[in-house]
């Protein structure tokens, strides 16, 4: 994926002993990840850190992380559909959630022997996942990158969310899929996506030290698509949207349930919706205005491939 001029720049601080901010605490050195380079609207606050995803000197993508529930609220990426094998899973952590003055790059669990207890503090752990009901659930999933080292670098744990399997592996794997099928038949040039986890009103966790969402969510956003939309297509361009149950209980006013669908996936139904209908849904759980792309993605243009 292209260097940016201020990514480069930021590098080349850092290759002289310069102080470099933004890995955490500041999205300015990763800005491109986000349409128009303006990260969603309402969304964060105290308590919350951007992080600057950096893997091999080089930046990947976006996320935005609260400490005190050792979870992420979303990850901001640019979708780039190609082929490929997923990667061998090497989790990785965080360094400067821990440590101050910490490598801005994430860095691999050891593979023997204990973790470091400043990290275990600061953000989630492989064992939090041990013998629990949940699976590692990407916000930013490697099948959406082409580049293998863009795909390698979605294997951290700041960029997952404890998900059950039903969904991870079934209604919300369908959806991914599909997206990145979208995108690659239509979308021309950047596709810019944004997808995180939304919270039960009263908390729940995993370990008791990690915070399980309720939904996932997904909004993407395709500034310039071809011209010679099909019909059927038309309605997911320039934007679109969806939200995924990620507990069977959960009750039917945001995702209803189909009672037709197979046994092992029902209650994890998945939910498409136009952008500004999953605006609503996070800014009534949320409490606050929710804009998710600049001008709702609608500064965007039509190009004839």
């Amino acid at each position: 994926m292209p260097v940016s001029c201020r990514e480069a720049l930021l590098m080349l601080l850092a290759s002289l002993g310069g102080q470099v901010w933004g890995e955490v605490g500041d999205f300015t050195p990763c800005l491109r990840f986000f349409y128009m380079e303006t990260p969603p609207k309402g969304m964060g606050g105290e308590g919350y850190q951007p992080i600057c995803q950096r893997y091999r000197n080089q930046y990947h993508f976006a996320s935005l992380y609260q400490r005190q529930r050792r979870a992420t609220l979303y990850s901001a990426y640019i979708l780039t559909p190609g082929g490929g094998k997923r990667p061998r899973n090497k989790w990785m952590y965080e360094p400067q959630l821990a440590f101050s003055g910490a490598s801005p790059e994430m860095h691999s669990f050891p593979r023997r022997g204990p973790v470091d207890q400043n990290v275990v503090e600061s953000q989630a752990v492989l064992q939090d996942y041990i013998n629990s009901s949940y699976t590692k659930g990407h916000l930013n999933p490697s099948l959406h990158h082409q580049n293998p080292e863009d795909r390698r670098a979605t294997f951290t744990l700041t960029n997952v969310v404890p998900q059950r399997a039903a969904s991870n592996s079934g209604p919300w794997a369908q959806l991914e899929a599909e997206v990145r099928a979208r995108m690659g038949n239509y979308c021309i040039g950047p596709a810019y996506v944004v997808t995180g986890a939304l919270s039960y009103l009263s908390e729940r966790w995993m370990a008791n030290r990690v915070a399980v969402p309720e939904y996932m969510w997904s909004a993407y956003c395709c500034p310039s698509y071809n011209s010679s939309l099909p019909a059927s297509q038309r309605p997911y361009f320039p934007s679109y949207a969806a939200v995924g149950r990620n507990d069977p209980l959960s009750g039917g006013e945001i995702v209803p349930v189909d009672p037709q669908a197979k046994a092992s996936v029902r209650g994890y139904d998945v939910r498409r919706m136009p952008l500004d209908t999953v605006e609503t849904i996070l800014q009534q759980r949320l409490g606050v205005h929710i804009s998710l792309f600049h001008n709702q993605c609608l500064w965007a243009g039509v190009v004839v491939r």
